[in-house]
């Protein structure tokens, strides 16, 4: 499965949807967008796309090769897809719709309640570190890309 910001743009809008059903935050609506990009930005941190270990392994061959020794076709190569490889198997955790974990999910969950407390965008939180916790590793974990 492809991902890239788009992704976690996906998953941001999913999961403030998700706060507002429950009614746990408030926004104006006007500010949403803002919102998702904001939220999308944090998740970034703790989630690596498909596109940011492509950059990474891309980096890596040209790292070994140096940069003007780098064929262009370098996503073909052995070299790419081995340095690939040990990538994903560095992130040692769960993925969530071809997203790979940085962090465990209680502290992906602790950055976004975090996030959103301190959000200029957020106008009111309305459940406990608890709920909000509780509610965001559910959500993060049942996330799908449509």
């Amino acid at each position: 499965m492809k991902t890239d910001f788009e992704t976690l743009r996906s998953l941001a809008r999913y999961t403030l949807d998700h706060l507002v059903d429950r009614r746990y935050v408030i926004f104006a609506p006007e500010n949403r967008e803002n919102l998702v990009e904001e939220l999308a930005t944090e998740y970034g941190v703790s989630f690596s796309t498909e596109e940011d270990i492509k950059e990474q392994a891309i980096e890596e061959v040209e790292d070994k090769l140096g940069e003007g020794n780098v064929p262009d076709n370098i996503a073909e190569t052995e070299m790419y897809n081995h340095a690939r490889k040990e990538i994903i198997k560095s992130f040692q955790g769960e993925t969530i719709s071809g997203l790979y974990l940085v962090e465990s999910l209680h502290q992906v969950a602790g950055r976004v309640s975090s996030f959103l407390l301190k959000s200029a965008f957020i106008e009111d939180v309305f459940a406990s570190d608890e709920e909000l916790s509780s509610l965001l590793v559910q959500k993060i974990r049942t996330f799908t890309q449509k």
